[in-house]
């Protein structure tokens, strides 16, 4: 991640990961499959090899393994298993597997979680309708973030700083400078948008180069709700 100048909460958004499970790879909680390992290696653009074994070349014979290489930490019977099991009994004791990691791992749970009540949804595309039920949607992530209102994304025309599915935070500060990036309410619906003003009106630029600029006139009152603080993926509880 640190050679690829990427973060977790990109990695998580290029490969549809979820924050939780890149968590506890890196801290070693759990293990990633075999298929994931794969994936992860295609991104990072190397071997498979280079994720889960020691440098020094692997032996079929275990006895050769350093003692604290991936595979001699193998258990004898995992591997059997592994090797013996037909479908869908295979898939079965994977899931089953995976599904105490994932209850271990909330146990093991050492970062507070906080609520987020997401209010509003949030166009990063070509606008949505605003609701007025002050119904919302509660979800966590493992910061308290300073924040007025947080809003669902929708959309990829933010990309790739704000995803489709994050969490949007917004602080009610009216228009600051020329160039931050706002949620706008413009002719019934909201935006999130770089914002320019201009003589008639507010130009507002999406960061995907494939969307044009929409420009908002003055006399249609397009509204600044604030400026766009944060994003987030929530986490699983």
């Amino acid at each position: 991640m640190d050679k690829k100048g990427v973060d977790r909460n990109q990695l998580c958004s290029d490969l549809d990961l979820k924050y939780t499970t890149v968590r506890d790879w890196i801290k070693g909680i759990t293990y990633p499959r075999i298929d994931k390992i794969e994936l992860l290696a295609n991104y990072f653009g190397i071997n498979k090899s280079d994720l889960i074994e020691d440098k020094r070349t692997l032996s079929i014979n275990r006895a050769t393994e350093a003692p604290d290489s991936p595979v001699a930490m193998i258990s004898p019977k995992v591997v059997y298993l592994d090797q013996e099991l037909k479908e869908p009994r295979h898939s079965a004791w994977l899931g089953h597997g995976e599904q105490l990691l994932k209850e271990q791992s909330l146990e093991l749970r050492e970062e507070p979680l906080f609520e987020y009540r997401i209010y509003e949804k949030l166009s990063a595309g070509t606008g949505t309708a605003i609701y007025e039920d002050h119904s919302y949607d509660l979800v966590y992530f493992d910061k308290d973030l300073d924040h007025d209102i947080a809003s669902w994304i929708y959309g990829d025309s933010m990309e790739p700083k704000y995803h489709h599915g994050q969490v949007a935070l917004i602080k009610e500060t009216g228009f600051d400078y020329d160039g931050a990036i706002y949620a706008v309410v413009w002719d019934g619906q909201t935006y999130i948008k770089k914002v320019y003003r201009e003589e008639d009106g507010l130009r507002l630029v999406s960061l995907n180069d494939k969307y044009s600029d929409k420009f908002a006139p003055y006399d249609e009152d397009p509204r600044i709700i604030g400026k766009i603080v944060g994003n987030f993926t929530p986490v699983e509880r």
